[in-house]
């Protein structure tokens, strides 16, 4: 059983050392997205004020062609990323990086998550935190063939 354990333990401790390091490469690219989204709302804002229109009322204006309605749909789109991405990059700026282990759902950005995902090349967990996800990890497939096999042989001794 102790072989069984280990080897679980082992991956989901190399695995999870790898989360501080990867995390710290998202909040990157969200912050590099944030600044670029950034820039188009600014722009729109300010060729809409340039047309003494509010950003509702230009995107309102948006309508009237197959473009227009494409380009309009466009914008809301990258105003709401634009939203959640701010949300989102403060709360993970904040949390330190085994913080953000239990903030999974604040890497939603899925065109960010899959370029960080895309360019991340693990590594040895040589920090403090990288050691201690890796501590986590290692736990956690420790216990996991445990609490999986409970309930069989609990239904075996019956």
């Amino acid at each position: 059983m102790g072989v069984l354990r280990l080897i679980p333990a082992a991956a989901l401790a190399a695995g999870l050392s790898q989360f501080p390091a990867f995390s710290d490469q998202y909040v990157q690219r969200l912050g590099g997205q944030v600044d670029a989204l950034t820039r188009v709302a600014a722009e729109f804002d300010a060729s809409a004020s340039r047309a003494g229109l509010s950003r509702e009322a230009a995107l309102a204006d948006l309508t009237g062609s197959g473009f227009r309605d494409a380009h309009q749909a466009d914008m809301r789109r990258s105003f709401a990323r634009l939203e959640h991405a701010r949300a989102d990059l403060a709360m993970l700026r904040m949390a330190a990086p085994l913080e953000r282990m239990a903030l999974p759902h604040r890497l939603r950005d899925r065109e960010t998550l899959a370029a960080t995902w895309g360019d991340f090349r693990p590594a040895i967990p040589v920090t403090s935190a990288g050691l201690i996800a890796a501590g986590i990890g290692f736990l956690a497939g420790w216990l996991l063939p445990g609490l999986l096999a409970w309930p069989f042989r609990r239904a075996a001794r019956h």
